[in-house]
Formats: structure tokens, sequence, C-alpha cells
């Protein structure tokens, strides 16, 4: 499956926000700053533990340094 997704770096939180229109399939707020790829990480992590499946399983297609990501979960 793939997904689109728009990052937020330097949230006062981190959370994950199903979007119910528009172009995103979700929006991911995240509270790391977007160097060294330690805002991917998070996402990642964040976006695997609200879907309840491992981080092997997502992998960032495009959009490495961009907020807005294409992202493929195999499940």
């Amino acid at each position: 499956m793939i997904i689109k997704v728009k990052v937020i770096t330097k949230s006062s939180e981190n959370t994950v926000i199903k979007e119910l229109t528009g172009v995103y399939t979700y929006k991911i707020k995240v509270t790391t700053v977007a160097e060294k790829g330690k805002a991917n990480e998070r996402v990642l992590e964040l976006l695997a533990d609200y879907l309840q499946i491992s981080c092997g399983q997502i992998r960032i297609v495009t959009g490495h340094k961009s907020n807005i990501k294409t992202l493929e979960i195999n499940e």
C-alpha cells in the first residue's frame, strides 16, 4: 500500500492525524528537528505504532528531505 504523508517537525507533540479529505492520508507531527534523518526515523516509528505494525514494514519511497513523503507499507 502506498500512502502520502505531510510531516510537521519541531512540533510541541508527537501525533499522527488521519486526514479524511485532501491529498495526504496522514499528517504527522514530530518534536524532533529535521536533521540527519532523525525526523524521518521518528515518523516511521510513530506511524508504525499508530498502525500497529513494525517499523521494518514501512519505507520512505520519496521525500527523504521534504515534508511531503510517499511511504510504502508492506502488510
